[in-house]
């Protein structure tokens, strides 16, 4: 009897840990503090990316996510854009390398200091570019 209830025990505390890690992030203050400074009243998804902090959020009808770094920096700001709105240049590439392929997202990137960056998502690659349009490197979805 008591290896069947320490079997059922172990296995209740194991399913416990295994939600707690697929799911909950524990956000510091100040990187919440900041997020809510820009975006006042705005409620998002956490994830942890790195040693940063992601946030996934609506709003003005867009798709929006925001890093911000363990101090409380907003590293980058992304927006979704309809792949239209990419520049004249970033399309052109995307014709001459990715011909056929279906363009799935595109989105325009704050950097920290105000850069600004554009980045089309084809197949299972993000294709970065910069705010002329000007190819900068791919990264793996």
């Amino acid at each position: 009897m008591n290896k069947y209830f320490l079997s059922l025990v172990f296995l209740f505390l194991s399913c416990c840990v295994r939600a707690q890690t697929g799911k909950a992030v524990n956000v510091p203050g100040v990187v919440r503090a900041a997020f809510q400074k820009a975006y006042p009243g705005v409620a998002g998804t956490w994830e942890k990316e790195g040693r940063a902090y992601e946030v996934n959020f609506q709003k003005g009808g867009k798709a929006m996510s925001c890093v911000i770094n363990g101090r409380g920096t907003i590293v980058e700001t992304e927006t979704e854009i309809r792949p239209e709105r990419l520049p004249a240049a970033a399309r052109s590439y995307l014709q001459a390398h990715y011909p056929g392929q279906a363009l799935k997202e595109a989105a325009r990137i704050v950097k920290a200091g105000g850069r600004l960056e554009f980045e089309a998502n084809v197949g299972t690659m993000d294709v970065l570019f910069d705010a002329n349009g000007n190819f900068i490197r791919t990264v793996k979805d």
